[in-house]
């Protein structure tokens, strides 16, 4: 299975490649394979883009705007078109960003299960995420134990979200 791995990058200190860096390695281990957004800075940007679009939130808002759109497209079609699942990491980071929630909406209408990992109490994560969820942990230790299970090898698409 082809994981896309979902959680901030805007806001998190280390661009969210720590976290990302060690699921890799998890689900490598079980046999799964990774898209990791973080890691793909590139994307389908010019070399200019990537090095300027940061700062162009300040200078130039037009470009800036321009720029993001191309990098919101560009993982919104890894969601929709090419992962089989999505684990994310639900921390005080993704929930000042907004682009882990339009993933994971897309994730939830087109039944792609996610796997949300919070160490937050439920009570304090947006409905609407906890709603897009498929399953909810609160380690990456519970989503190993869950994912090294023989069955969680077959993972399926979401049954009562295909027709969404």
């Amino acid at each position: 299975m082809l994981f896309y791995l979902c959680g901030a990058i805007e806001y998190s200190p280390d661009h969210g490649k720590r976290w990302r860096s060690n699921v890799t390695s998890l689900l490598n281990e079980l046999g799964h394979d990774v898209y990791d957004p973080a890691r793909d800075e590139q994307k389908d940007l010019t070399d200019e883009e990537v090095r300027n679009f940061r700062s162009w939130k300040t200078t130039d808002l037009p470009r800036f705007q321009q720029t993001v759109r191309k990098i919101i497209q560009y993982d919104l079609d890894w969601v929709e078109d090419k992962c089989d699942a999505i684990v994310a990491l639900w921390d005080e980071y993704a929930a000042m960003g907004a682009g882990s929630q339009g993933e994971l909406t897309v994730a939830y209408r087109r039944g792609i299960p996610v796997y949300l990992v919070t160490a937050i109490p439920h009570e304090r994560v947006s409905g609407w995420i906890l709603g897009c969820a498929h399953k909810v942990f609160s380690s990456f230790e519970e989503l190993r134990a869950y994912l090294s299970q023989a069955r969680s090898r077959q993972l399926e698409r979401v049954p009562e979200l295909e027709s969404a």
